[in-house]
């Protein structure tokens, strides 16, 4: 028996300890195909700080999803065995230690055989997700949802913070950039050579005038052309407007629109996806109404629905050489 939201007929939505949807809040992955987990850590921002707050305000936005999804046809519930496993203590002085402590804890949930969506944080976070999914998978597809392109190289001389994480990925072994995808670029650069990398690993973008010029349905086509085999998805918030999702630590105008990215994260239905996650959604500045954690809840939910409609995963563990 799988576990279930909470029933709101039996127990009003804003009762009870706040779990992502309602669920279940469990310790032990094993048993589990979903795990949710919270990475409640902004260390590596740019920036405006404040995505530490992110998964506790995402969750308590969650509460009034419904648990059937009309346009994707599927109850995830019915399918999945999904928990919600709390936060990971990650150490908010020091993102090294921040960086072990979430891939233990991901690689012991995936070694427990559940897929993690996890609730950031900043976008530093998808690092270590990455080496501990990889670690079990080897290299990996990868869309990645964001207004920048997050493949600089060291920042203040540092080689870890928010907008480093997929060079680091590449560099590692962890993702193969000939299926990886960008989606929703947008905003100035500080060059053209910011591009080098991504011609030198065959990494595909789209960014927002392509997006809109062509269309949303077409952009999916090419996420599913890309993103073949074992993959995550990465979905930055501040790949939408700031009109739809102001609370972010680096607001860019002219990004996708709240059904832009329901219909994106819909179309990766049937993908391979090992896991994924949500990030940079920082309450303090957001909207009236929470509408950037509302956003980012209903999100993971169209997320959820897509694993429960997707191929199998199976287990191999592989030896990742980050050097």
């Amino acid at each position: 028996m799988t576990h279930q939201p909470r029933a709101s007929f039996k127990s009003p939505r804003f009762a009870q300890p706040a779990t992502f949807m309602r669920l279940p809040h469990v310790d032990d992955p094993h048993g589990l195909d979903v795990a949710i987990i919270g990475v409640p850590f902004d260390g590596g921002t740019s920036y405006r700080p404040g995505s530490r707050y992110g998964p506790r305000e995402i969750r308590n936005q969650s509460s009034l999803i419904r648990s059937y999804s009309y346009f994707q046809r599927v109850a995830p519930f019915e399918r999945l065995n999904v928990a919600d496993a709390g936060d990971i203590d990650a150490p908010p002085v020091s993102i090294e230690k921040c960086y072990a402590v979430v891939e233990e804890r991901i690689g012991a949930t995936v070694e427990a055989g559940a897929r993690p969506i996890v609730i950031g944080g900043d976008h530093s976070i998808s690092l270590p997700v990455l080496r501990a999914l990889a670690r079990r998978h080897g290299p990996l597809g990868l869309v990645q949802f964001d207004a920048h392109i997050d493949t600089w190289d060291e920042y203040f001389g540092g080689k870890y913070f928010h907008g480093t994480p997929f060079r680091r990925a590449i560099e590692e072994g962890l993702v193969d950039g000939r299926r990886f995808i960008q989606v929703g670029i947008r905003g100035p650069m500080y060059g053209e050579d910011d591009f080098d990398f991504h011609r030198e690993h065959g990494i595909t973008v789209i960014d927002i005038d392509q997006l809109k010029d062509r269309g949303v349905a077409w952009a999916i086509a090419e996420i599913r052309r890309v993103v073949t085999g074992p993959a995550y998805m990465t979905y930055d918030i501040d790949s939408v407007d700031p009109a739809f999702a102001p609370g972010t630590g680096t607001p860019e105008i002219g990004g996708l629109t709240s059904h832009d990215a329901q219909r994106l994260v819909r179309g990766l239905a049937g993908l391979t996806l090992l896991g994924g996650d949500i990030v940079e959604v920082a309450p303090v500045y957001d909207g009236p109404g929470q509408i950037t954690s509302v956003l980012a809840a209903n999100l993971m939910f169209e997320f959820l629905c897509a694993l429960a409609q997707g191929a199998e995963v199976k287990h191999e563990t592989i030896t990742i050489n980050r050097e």
